[in-house]
């Protein structure tokens, strides 16, 4: 019996997996002065933190994004190793988490490789140069930066992903989606131009920004990100970044009537890849 445990607990811990660590907007739901929104605060899937994302791929680990609250949501998912981490844009809900790779470094005992465009990593560098260069005796570099230009791929031992990104307009920021293993990860996102739509096809998975039912500056409402799932024509998509106005329970029954194919994130959901 403690054989067979053992191995259970094995391939469930091996499996080919994406959990979405964190589905809310850049404020969470709820915001930090309690305030709910719209939600249904008893239903613990309208409970959400920053988006980020955590991929299981062939044994390697990786991240997209590190959000500000990426250690309790590593912790409550129980990952306690990470080999690389994308980054999609330089704001704040997306990468303050990143002091917390630290834990991660001491166990590889080697850099951390940290993929981003030339904004974000810029940015990055400046805001957190202690992580990438050393600044102090006592404190030793945590991070390799590593400039995204175009298709990448991240390996580890004998085993590689390849990932394709794409350039969104996220208000007057151009953030990065990204294409890997027929799934695509676009997390802040007000409108795609037509040349990047293009490499949207033939995906299992889309999961895509849908802030509000609302118009917004930044980021794609309900309808957009409905008109852009059905451009694309996914097998499935994951609506994510939900802020407290939209309700899980509400949008999904409004989606089981309008698109079947199409469901909301909620923080800890698995998808097997």
């Amino acid at each position: 019996m403690l054989f067979r445990s053992i191995l259970k607990n094995f391939f469930l811990m091996t499996k080919d997996k994406i959990i979405i660590l964190g589905s809310g907007s850049s404020m969470g739901v709820p915001r930090i002065d309690g305030y709910w929104g719209r939600v249904n605060k008893r239903n613990l899937k309208n409970s959400r933190t920053r988006c980020s994302v955590f991929i299981k791929y062939k044994n390697i680990n990786i991240l997209i994004d590190t959000s500000p609250d990426i250690r309790n949501q590593l912790l409550k998912n129980k990952i306690a190793k990470i080999d690389s981490v994308i980054y999609t844009h330089d704001h704040a809900d997306q990468t303050h988490g990143i002091n917390e790779l630290r834990p991660f470094f001491w166990m590889n005992k080697k850099k951390i490789n940290i993929y981003a465009n030339s904004n974000t990593g810029n940015t990055l560098y400046k805001s957190f140069t202690y992580l990438f260069s050393r600044k102090s005796k006592f404190y030793q570099p945590i991070l390799k930066l590593n400039i995204i230009k175009k298709d990448f791929f991240i390996t580890k031992n004998k085993n590689k992903i390849f990932f394709k990104p794409i350039t969104v307009d996220h208000g007057d920021t151009k953030a990065y989606g990204y294409i890997f293993n027929k799934i695509a990860y676009i997390s802040d996102c007000s409108s795609i131009p037509k040349n990047e739509l293009k490499k949207l096809n033939n995906l299992n998975i889309l999961i895509i920004d849908c802030l509000k039912f609302k118009k917004h500056k930044t980021h794609l409402n309900y309808n957009q990100a409905i008109k852009y799932i059905k451009i694309i024509n996914p097998k499935k998509a994951i609506l994510t970044n939900l802020h407290s106005d939209i309700d899980y329970q509400k949008l999904k029954m409004k989606l089981s009537k309008q698109m079947k194919n199409v469901v909301p994130a909620y923080d800890g959901m698995e998808i097997k890849i």
